[in-house]
């Protein structure tokens, strides 16, 4: 089966990476979200995105125009229908997932594959209302998707060698070098993202040191291209608030339990990139502007 349109319900952070990925790679993409705000809001983050991309010389107009016209969105959920493949990238909880699954499942043909981006909620939970759960699977993407390298996949125990076929050609056309994972909560690069993102924040309550000085010395100290906090801020602060929760829930270790400065700032709602403040400010554009004034650790 050649690959030629795909689904994706949700286009919040991961989801508009999802849609512009695709996009960039040749496939036909539609997207649905709840509300057409939401569609329109979207359309114009991936727009925006793609102007500042053609700022600094990483894209040009033509590309950014043809990309363009390969991205529909709806708020029908029937209007995904053709779709090989239909990724979901919400943000919902554990039985949201369940009745877009279920909901997918009665609305499209037994031959498309049916994804979930969810690192923390296993496939065989998400699915196990679904007719065909053998045609389920998950894609764990990275973010920002168009730019990392990998995918992680992970099989539900009835998942088929077909779905998982399609999966590996999916991952193929969107350049994604395949690192498959036994079906456990937080996957690979979540599981050590995690208590890794959760201990800076513990420095930075204790008053050790401020935020911007954790990042640097991680960075500097370990050559990465970026902080802990700063990543934190660019997956969405209540994003890793659920992702955390749902581990520690499951797994029941303290080092996935939620750092009391995390759950402050997401009752605030500083988000992170998306709000324009979470450990850092940012632009328009999510890049740093400073950090906020008020001392993150006085809770």
């Amino acid at each position: 089966m050649r690959l030629t349109k795909l689904g994706v319900v949700g286009a919040g952070t991961m989801g508009k990476g999802i849609i512009r990925c695709a996009a960039g790679c040749g496939l036909s993409v539609v997207f649905c979200e709840q509300t057409e705000e939401l569609v329109q809001n979207a359309l114009k983050d991936i727009s925006d995105a793609m102007d500042y991309e053609i700022s600094r010389w990483g894209l040009t107009s033509g590309e950014k125009r043809l990309i363009m016209t390969r991205i529909e969105g709806t708020t029908d959920l029937r209007n995904l229908a053709g779709s090989q493949a239909i990724i979901e990238a919400t943000a919902g909880n554990t039985e949201d997932k369940q009745k877009i699954f279920e909901d997918m499942d009665a609305l499209f043909p037994e031959e498309t594959v049916l994804i979930s981006n969810s690192s923390t909620v296993a496939i065989s939970e998400i699915a196990k209302h679904c007719k065909l759960p053998q045609r389920t699977a998950v894609m764990r993407f990275s973010h920002p998707v168009y730019q990392r390298p990998i995918v992680e996949v992970s099989r539900g125990h009835k998942t088929s060698d077909a779905a998982m076929s399609v999966v590996a050609q999916l991952a193929k056309v969107l350049k994604k070098k395949v690192i498959e994972v036994l079906e456990m909560p937080g996957l690979v690069t979540t599981r050590v993202m995690v208590p890794y993102i959760n201990e800076a924040m513990q420095i930075v309550m204790e008053g050790i040191v401020s935020a911007p000085e954790v990042d640097e010395a991680i960075r500097l100290g370990f050559k990465l291209p970026v902080g802990p906090l700063a990543m934190a801020d660019r997956i969405g602060l209540d994003t890793l608030l659920k992702d955390m929760e749902r581990l520690f829930r499951t797994m029941g270790l303290l080092q996935y339990r939620p750092c009391p400065i995390l759950r402050r700032m997401v009752r605030q709602g500083h988000l992170g990139v998306k709000t324009g403040r979470g450990f850092f400010l940012y632009d328009e554009h999510g890049n740093i502007t400073g950090a906020p004034s008020d001392a993150c650790c006085n809770l």
